[in-house]
């Protein structure tokens, strides 16, 4: 029994080290609140321990933890309307590279709908098709949001930059 206890031990140290950075990300740009944002990832490997799931590849597990964090996020947005957000200027602690700044403080001011498809699609390398199937919503709707969250970000880059001439 003990043995059984120590190999999963393992097997969340090894996925909090492969997906918990991720997650935090993703998190961390639905929430715009680095305490939230932790406290969803470490539920999620809480969920994940307690429900214990097969996967049928690695994909199919990162997946599923997207899934799960997501509605976590959505969850704690949906009970903590007002609540302080993160500074802007202090995502920069969280990006790999400097060069993503522009792109997290943009993301960070679209709309929850947007921002998701977008972060998956573009930061997470997911396709439409499995992005469809962790919101649960079509493939259309995707596509669309994925649109129009091209444009959101295409306006305010043009608003900022007028400013500047």
């Amino acid at each position: 029994m003990q043995q059984v206890v120590w190999s999963t031990e393992l097997d969340v140290e090894q996925m909090v080290d492969t997906y918990g950075n991720m997650l935090f990300r993703i998190c961390l740009v639905l929430l715009s609140n680095e305490k939230d944002a932790e406290d969803v990832v470490q539920d999620t490997f809480i969920t994940y321990l307690t429900k214990s799931p097969n996967f049928n590849d690695a994909e199919h597990e990162k997946a599923w933890l997207i899934t799960i964090a997501t509605n976590r996020c959505k969850n704690m947005r949906r009970y903590n309307i007002i609540r302080k957000h993160m500074d802007i200027n202090d995502l920069q602690l969280y990006s790999k590279e400097d060069e993503n700044y522009g792109l997290l403080d943009h993301l960070m001011r679209l709309p929850t709908k947007h921002k998701v498809v977008l972060l998956l699609h573009y930061v997470e390398g997911y396709k439409v098709d499995e992005i469809a199937k962790i919101l649960t919503i079509t493939t259309s709707a995707v596509k669309k949001r994925l649109q129009r969250g091209r444009e959101l970000l295409r306006e305010r880059y043009r608003k900022e930059n007028e400013n500047e001439f």
